[in-house]
């Protein structure tokens, strides 16, 4: 008795299963796997449904890194200024990758420094994740960052996107090198030019792991039916606890930009008041000099600026 060969996807024209010319173009294409190749609904269903209960099994969840800024910081050489020369006799050797955290990669001239707690970051973050580094550089870069990052081939898999903002962490940068300083417009040193970096222990990797960790337990130990267990769930509720107890008031902000303040401290967990009473923790102002702002500092309350409820998104601490 045959049965029929379902289709499950293509490769050109012809079904990647018993290779029978196939008409027209559908199905989903998988070009960043293989040019040409596509996948139906019904296949890419089940290998979803495979691979989600593959990783429930073994008590795993996706976690996609960012490799630039929020694991390692790169310059080219040719960026390198007065202040930081210093640091290309300060590289470590390529042949001990593992021990080091500063390199020179003379092929791609490039310099890169990865984040103080990487290492152990990757560690502790594998037992609870599978992994996945995403980059705006191209490939061969991804590569050579993965070669830094994971030289026992351990932990990553690939290249990923990941496309939705509810299951985004975001993290304070790293900008090690004066270019990155530049690149994102701030007028300031950098840690190299400093010499100086970012503490092991209370740095941002340590801190995001907490998080991390936090929210792996939830959805393994604490939710009952697997089935509804939704981490984006997890993490809007995480976010709820970031300014749990803040009651914040807005001075001189931008009559655009206030309202989407306002949402996202809310969002936070904050209560937002229009005007000043003895319950108010915090007062965000573009002005040190406004009624609000001289209030906040005669009182011993916070005073930040704007940023301060963006950069609570990452889950590092209640604004201070």
């Amino acid at each position: 008795m045959s049965v029929a060969c379902t289709h499950p996807g293509s490769f050109g024209n012809l079904c990647i299963l018993c290779g029978q010319k196939l008409e027209g173009e559908s199905g989903v294409k998988f070009g960043y796997i293989h040019k040409g190749l596509r996948l139906y609904d019904e296949e890419i269903s089940r290998l979803r449904n495979t691979d989600t209960n593959n990783l429930r099994s073994r008590s795993k969840l996706y976690l996609v890194l960012d490799l630039d800024h929020t694991l390692l910081n790169s310059t080219h050489l040719a960026h390198l200024n007065s202040e930081e020369l210093h640091l290309i006799s300060q590289a470590d050797s390529l042949r001990g990758v593992s021990k080091g955290s500063l390199f020179k990669l003379d092929k791609m001239h490039m310099m890169t420094k990865l984040r103080p707690f990487v290492r152990t970051f990757l560690r502790e973050a594998s037992e609870m994740f599978e992994m996945y580094i995403y980059t705006m550089g191209d490939r061969p870069y991804a590569l050579e960052m993965a070669k830094l990052l994971d030289p026992q081939g351990e932990y990553f898999n690939a290249k990923a996107w990941m496309k939705h903002r509810d299951n985004l962490i975001l993290m304070e940068r790293y900008h090690f090198f004066g270019s990155s300083c530049r690149q994102f417009g701030f007028n300031c040193k950098s840690l190299a030019e400093l010499k100086s970096d970012e503490d092991e222990a209370e740095g941002a990797l340590a801190k995001i792991l907490k998080v991390l960790k936090q929210i792996h337990y939830k959805f393994f130990y604490e939710l009952e039916d697997i089935a509804e267990r939704d981490v984006r769930e997890i993490l809007k509720s995480a976010r709820r606890e970031v300014l749990s107890g803040c009651v914040i008031v807005f001075s001189r902000i931008c009559h655009r930009a206030l309202p989407s303040l306002w949402k996202m401290a809310e969002q936070l967990g904050a209560t937002c008041l229009m005007e000043l009473d003895p319950s108010v923790t915090h007062v965000v102002a573009t002005d040190a000099g406004t009624m609000k702002a001289q209030w906040a500092v005669k009182e011993k309350r916070w005073l930040v600026h704007p940023p301060m409820d963006r950069d609570c998104k990452l889950f590092l601490g209640k604004a201070t």
